[in-house]
């Protein structure tokens, strides 16, 4: 009996670790509705997508500020969940000089970019 009660904070904190691991595992499922798969490959999905929108694309110096965070970015109600990308850019304009750094973020959803911040649009 005396084994019994030695044993049972043990069992206790046993189960507890299981409800909190089956918790976390319930939350990353319900993340990935929400804002999609993590894109473990985001310095690729936004380098692309910037070749698109630049006019000078080979010129584009980029830094990466922070991995990529869950967001929404949807207004008045509306959501638009994803996954926020900071950084900044230094590329080539019209005039073929360079515009200086500038911070931008893009949002990133199911390995596509969904929305573009500080791009004049």
């Amino acid at each position: 009996m005396r084994a019994m009660k030695t044993a049972r904070p043990f069992i206790l904190a046993f189960i507890m670790g299981i409800t909190l691991a089956l918790q976390a595992i319930a939350e990353a499922q319900a993340d990935t509705e929400r804002y999609g798969l993590y894109p473990a490959n985001y310095k690729e999905i936004v380098t692309q997508w910037l070749n698109k929108q630049l006019i000078d694309p080979d010129s584009a110096r980029i830094e990466w500020n922070g991995e990529p965070k869950p967001a929404d970015l949807g207004k008045s109600g509306e959501h638009l969940y994803g996954y926020l990308v900071n950084l900044s850019v230094n590329a080539r304009n019209r005039f073929g000089g360079y515009t200086g750094k500038q911070k931008h973020a893009v949002l990133i959803r199911n390995g596509a970019v969904i929305k573009g911040l500080g791009f004049g649009y």
